[in-house]
């Protein structure tokens, strides 16, 4: 009776059993409640000890270089791992010049982008830079992610609670199973390209007078062409070079909702970054799991995780739009293309520094500077006269 009736989208979190990599999970909690663990709770364990680590340091950044050095000096000689980074790295010109490094250099693996497949290789990702470097981490794996320690050398730095000057005693603590984890949401976006033949005026789709698309041009995706990608930022839809507004259609289980006319939209996991907190006139804490959708006239729709939202053009769109996934891979969405999206039940295990509220209002201090101003001073020391003996009196202030 209930065969084909499981639900294929994620709507609360992973379970417990999940696995992150090869070797990681979450550490098991008794006190859950149908297998639903307080985030706050989650911590990381190993069915087996780690072997290879992936790292990731930040493209063009000089003041990388050396920290990347040390680090993998230590994970090879002291921690006995395998070591694996970007061919491109590894043939830098900088490194090269270090012949003092040549022997650890030796010993590094390296793999390229796109064509190399290491998502059952790597046990553990260190990530050296800023936001940007772990959200490249993410776009490598688009399956189970293994976790991510993030240590904050670029410029942002809001999801990287981790300082380099510890390294060795932070390293040694994750490898050990001894730190707190927090899953960071992602988005799973799917396009589907229409035929060419679609793309003429003629035969472009019109919304029936209930608000929904005929079921032909939803259900069918024979001769489409199909892209799908996990994405942890953002999916960012934009006029492109086009002097018209974009006009797009928002579909909730294939009923038309609304329409948005702007610049730009964006469709972003709530908690997981800056950004939200830095165009919203209100603040999110993480513990509330929705899919947030704004554009550049802050017009907010929130949806809860599990949802499946459909984005096309409207009919009469003058112009096409253009889609990027996290600041990457950017191409263009004609008349009749969707975009599908949805949380993704692949999430990020991104290792605490400290422990999960912690570290996200760490970085809301130190990235936003929330909560941060110029405070009132109090009224200190007065001294004055007493009027009747004239005896000199201090009223020592209130605020103390």
């Amino acid at each position: 009776r209930w065969k084909g009736c499981k639900r294929k989208r994620f709507l609360h979190g992973p379970n417990p059993s999940t696995y992150f990599g090869p070797k990681a999970c979450i550490s098991s909690n008794p006190s859950s409640v149908i297998h639903m663990q307080d985030p706050a709770t989650q911590m990381l364990t190993w069915n087996k000890p780690p072997v290879s680590v992936l790292v990731l340091k930040k493209i063009s950044g000089q003041s990388v270089l050396e920290p990347f050095k040390q680090l993998c000096r230590f994970l090879i000689e002291e921690k006995r791992l395998t070591v694996y980074v970007e061919k491109k790295v590894a043939e830098d010109t900088a490194l090269a010049k270090d012949e003092s490094f040549d022997t650890i250099r030796s010993k590094i693996f390296t793999f390229r982008e796109g064509q190399d497949d290491i998502s059952n290789c790597i046990d553990l990702i260190i990530c050296l830079g800023g936001d940007g470097t772990l959200l490249y981490a993410s776009s490598l794996f688009q399956r189970s992610v293994p976790p991510v320690m993030a240590f904050h050398l670029g410029t942002l730095g809001f999801l990287t609670p981790f300082r380099f000057e510890f390294y060795k005693t932070e390293v040694t603590k994750a490898m050990e199973g001894n730190a707190a984890i927090m899953l960071r949401s992602r988005l799973k976006v799917k396009v589907v390209k229409e035929r060419e033949d679609s793309q003429r005026p003629e035969n472009r789709y019109k919304v029936e007078d209930n608000g929904l698309v005929p079921q032909s041009f939803t259900d069918s995706e024979t001769g489409r062409v199909t892209f799908q990608v996990q994405v942890l930022n953002e999916v960012v839809i934009d006029r492109g070079p086009s002097s018209y507004l974009s006009n797009i259609d928002l579909y909730l289980d294939g009923r038309r909702i609304t329409s948005v006319q702007g610049d730009g939209n964006t469709d972003t996991v709530l908690h997981e970054t800056p950004y939200t907190q830095y165009t919203s006139l209100f603040s999110f804490y993480l513990a509330f799991p929705l899919i947030i959708k704004v554009d550049l006239y802050l017009h907010y729709v929130c949806f809860l995780q599990g949802v499946d939202i459909k984005i096309m053009l409207s009919p009469n769109a003058r112009n096409t739009v253009w889609i990027s996934f996290d600041g990457r891979k950017r191409q263009e969405i004609k008349h009749g293309d969707r975009i599908n999206i949805t949380t993704s039940c692949y999430p990020v295990p991104s290792i605490c520094c400290h422990d999960l509220v912690h570290d996200w209002f760490e970085s809301l201090g130190e990235c936003l500077q929330w909560n941060s101003r110029k405070s009132q001073g109090g009224f200190g020391e007065i001294s004055f006269t007493d009027v009747e003996g004239c005896i000199p009196t201090t009223v020592s202030s209130v605020c103390k």
